[in-house]
Order: structure tokens, then sequence, then C-alpha cells
């Protein structure tokens, strides 16, 4: 066996003997539930889209029930688990499958990446898991496992569409199921095992097939800058005004939104009218005589 062979195997096993139990996993889960849990995963703990998951498909179990709830339900619905053009964007890929495609969840990856909302990672993950389509899943985690068993370096690469396919079809499995098993697996290994910070190589299954941890764990230089900070920043701000725009139905006077928000200078006043700007042109406010609401 190739140590290309030995290290997707042993992730597959593992993976089957320890996989978290989560219901989009399970056999039974329809395709819109797995889109639905990509979308809501996208660089969200899976502690917190687990409640929500369970809410959204309780509330819209198809996609015709989303295609046909308000823009403001599903903003309010979605709360605080990212940002919330994430949660109108999903209506709208639900609006696509139902007049495009019979309301149903299409199964090529082609088809997928063309709905609104859905880029090339949530396409290959909706193939692979829903319809055991053999294409490549890339995600951040599993860039990092990739990099740390295959090339040595501790830090995943940055995200690229043609490096991240031909990175993963170098090991991806020919047979659907394992190559599902293989492409759940690495992800898994990255999330809870492969970590970015203080790996659990001790409790790894495939570390000694590790070129990282072979070599020792160097230090590898990061690709790319980290994230600002989010105390002050126009992400915490901009979460604000949505909590906000989220509690009262009736809408809120413009012109009050800096006093409501503590605003204690122009230049605080001059960043929540960009902001608010900004919440418009993406369609997650609406402007109505003086007042903002939450789109219908």
């Amino acid at each position: 066996m190739t140590s290309k062979n030995a290290l997707v195997g042993t992730v597959i096993d593992w993976y089957g003997r320890t996989a978290r139990d989560f219901p989009w996993r399970k056999p039974d889960c329809s395709p819109w539930g797995i889109l639905v849990s990509e979308v809501m995963s996208q660089q969200t703990q899976m502690s917190r889209v687990l409640p929500k998951w369970l809410e959204f498909m309780s509330k819209w179990p198809t996609p015709a029930d989303l295609a046909a709830a308000s823009d403001a339900d599903v903003i309010r619905a979605w709360d605080r688990l990212g940002y919330p053009r994430r949660a109108v964007a999903l209506r709208r890929c639900a609006q696509a499958i139902v007049q495009h495609h019979d309301g149903e969840v299409p199964r090529s990856r082609d088809a997928l990446l063309a709905l609104p909302g859905i880029g090339p990672y949530t396409s290959a993950a909706v193939a692979s898991f829903a319809y055991g389509e053999v294409v490549p899943v890339v995600d951040t985690n599993v860039r990092r496992v990739l990099a740390r068993t295959r090339h040595g370096q501790q830090h995943a690469w940055l995200p690229n569409h043609r490096r991240d396919d031909a990175e993963m079809l170098a090991v991806l499995p020919i047979d659907p199921d394992e190559a599902s098993s293989w492409n759940a697996g690495s992800m898994e290994l990255g999330a809870v095992i492969c970590v970015a910070r203080a790996p659990l190589c001790d409790a790894c299954p495939v570390a000694e097939l590790c070129e990282w941890h072979l070599a020792g764990n160097p230090e590898t230089p990061a690709p790319g800058r980290s994230q600002a900070k989010f105390a002050g920043s126009d992400r915490e701000l901009r979460g604000r005004i949505m909590r906000l725009l989220r509690e009262r139905h009736e809408g809120i006077a413009e012109d009050a939104l800096p006093h409501e928000l503590g605003a204690a200078d122009a230049e605080f006043s001059a960043r929540i009218a960009r902001l608010i700007d900004a919440l418009v042109v993406d369609q997650l406010a609406v402007r109505e005589d003086e007042f903002l609401r939450l789109p219908h």
C-alpha cells in the first residue's frame, strides 16, 4: 500500500469510528438539509450550527418552504449565526431551486455552483455528501491536513480553487463511498485533531504518516494576514445595527440610530450612516418613510 493510500484509508477508518453525530450526516438527511448545514457551517462552530439547523429545518424543511418565507423572517431566524447576508442568499438559493429545478436540490456540481450564494466549496460538499459524486471537497481544515501530512507545512495554504481541487484530486478515491468518506474524514480530522493551534498529534490516527509530524513539527511561515480585531470594528457595529432591526419589528427611525448606538461624535455617526448604506445595498435593510426596517 502506498503512503497516499495508507493516509486515505486510515482517515476513512478513523472517521467511521469517531465521527461526530450530526443530523445532516444521517443517511436519511435530505440534500436540502445537507445544503443548509453547509451554508450555516461556513466559519461557524458546529455547536452553534446544530440548534439553528434544527430550527430552520423545522420551519422550512424544503426549498419551497424557505422560498415562500420573507427575508425578515429568515434574517430573524438566522439571528447571530454570522453575517445575515448568507441567510438572504440561502433564501435566494431556495427560490432558484424552486424556479429552475422543480424544488429539488440539483445533483451536479456545475448546477449547484450556478445557484445564488453557492461557491466552489459548498457545491462540491453537497454533490459529495448528498449524492455521492466523486468531487474534491476542500475547506480550511482539509487544506491544513494536506499541507501537514503531504507537504510538511505547518499552515494551510490560502484558498485557491484550482490548487484546492488539484491537491485533493491527487488523493481522492474513485469509489463514491470512499471519496465521500475521505472528504468528510479529512475535514473532521482538521476540525478536531489537526487543529490550527496546539494540534493533538498524540491522538492523530495518521501521525506516523504525516510529513510535518515526522519532521518534528517545525515552525513554518503562515501565509496571509490574521483577521482584524472584532471589538470596535465595523463588523461589531454592523452586528449591533442588525440586532436592533431584528428586535424592532416596526422599524426604527434612521436619525435615531446614532443615539440608540451611543454615538459620541460626528465621526461615529458617519460610520453608522456608511454601514446602513451598505446594509441597504446588501438587501439586509430597507428605508421606508424615514424608518429603517428588515426587508419584507
